[in-house]
């Protein structure tokens, strides 16, 4: 498991603490968002379209505190924008760390290596750098519209590493995925040594340059199924393996929009991550306004119909953990037997090879590739 048993001790205990309370509804992670901006442009972020005078603006760390206390989640995600541009990281980092919140600080690891070198951070066991890679090299570079920056992120992520850090990787996968090339990132990063893997299916945001290459659901389950069928011993996921098993097809969960609640410049954003339709002032005025039911694949909302992204189905698989037998023992199951012996997926596997594949390739037929480079080096 790519999952420090402290952490999964704490999480455990919150969430049975939660169900023993008879609280329908709990934060498992609390996405804080500092700022916007970046200094990559990727094609199928929507965190970076917003006007110039957005993107320059900063979570005031009074702010940020208070959401993390109102929350109460024992675990908070700094996405972004890119947190190693946001001016109070440092103070952000050792506030929570103090409030022993496991961190996962979420970069594209350009500015790692020399922020470590700097004596920015220190490590622990509640801090670990969850550094976004798209893939090998060419599918990372191509995919964040700036090349050098897959040897810019390894070059953090081994400092990073050597210097007793927990790092973590964070990849999203899109159509044209080729299934062999993700297995062998996985075979890279397990050499570089990090801690555990993170993995998801994209999502259509309708701010992000490229709409034609997010995964539907018949996709991602094909997708993921040859991905994480037959597995290498050597793997290690920092996720529930009951999502990736979610992901493959063999399970079927509804979206928990509330366990990752989104808090940034706006306030508390309504309903979750990836939607943004209005912002309340405080986190339980999140709670008692939003329509949950409104919500998830089975409302029939067409913005949830092929979303299977794990800030929504991850706390639906971590609560169905503790939510029964059934739960547990899939837990248990899943970790003991976690090779996911498949000879179908296998003569799949094997009949990609050689196929054209290329994430988000038909870019630049599109004229996208040099517009988000450019956009990318003047930010």
């Amino acid at each position: 498991m790519g999952v420090p048993i402290s952490q999964m001790w704490t999480v455990a205990s919150y969430v049975i603490g939660q169900k023993l309370r008879r609280r329908r509804r709990y934060p498992l992670v609390l996405m804080l968002e500092p700022l916007f901006r970046c200094n990559l442009a990727c094609a199928g972020c929507g965190k970076i379209q917003y006007p110039a005078h957005i993107l320059k603006r900063d979570l005031p760390l009074e702010d940020a505190l208070r959401a993390v206390d109102e929350c109460g989640a024992p675990m908070v995600s700094i996405p972004g924008g890119e947190p190693l541009l946001y001016p109070h990281i440092r103070e952000l980092v050792d506030e929570l760390v103090k409030r022993r919140k496991y961190i996962y600080l979420c970069t594209n690891a350009i500015l790692l290596k020399e922020k470590l070198e700097e004596g920015w951070f220190k490590p622990s066991k509640y801090l670990s750098f969850s550094v976004h890679m798209d893939g090998r090299r060419d599918e990372h570079d191509f995919a964040v519209c700036r090349e050098g920056t897959y040897d810019k992120a390894i070059e953090g992520i081994r400092k990073a590493v050597d210097m007793g850090f927990r790092v973590t990787t964070n990849t999203t996968l899109f159509e044209g995925t080729d299934p062999n090339a993700v297995r062998g990132f996985f075979d890279e990063m397990m050499d570089v040594g990090v801690e555990g893997m993170m993995v998801s299916p994209g999502y259509a945001y309708d701010k992000a340059p490229d709409q034609s290459n997010f995964l539907h659901r018949k996709t991602t389950n094909n997708l993921f199924e040859m991905i994480l069928s037959n597995r290498k011993k050597r793997w290690k996921f920092n996720q529930s393996p009951l999502f990736l098993e979610f992901l493959m097809g063999s399970r079927e969960y509804e979206c928990t929009p509330w366990g990752n609640p989104t808090y940034n410049i706006f306030g508390w954003q309504r309903p979750c991550y990836l939607l943004q339709e209005g912002y309340v002032d405080t986190f339980k005025e999140l709670l008692d306004t939003v329509d949950w039911d409104g919500y998830g694949r089975a409302s029939g909302n067409p913005q949830c119909q092929d979303c299977m992204v794990h800030c929504g189905y991850e706390p639906t698989a971590v609560d169905h953990t503790f939510s029964s037998f059934g739960g547990i023992l899939g837990n248990i199951k899943a970790m003991l037997f976690n090779r996911y012996a498949n000879p179908a997926a296998g003569r799949r596997l094997k009949e990609e090879e050689g196929k054209p594949h290329g994430p988000m390739a038909h870019l630049v037929q599109l004229g996208y590739g040099s517009e988000l480079k450019d956009k990318a080096g003047a930010a």
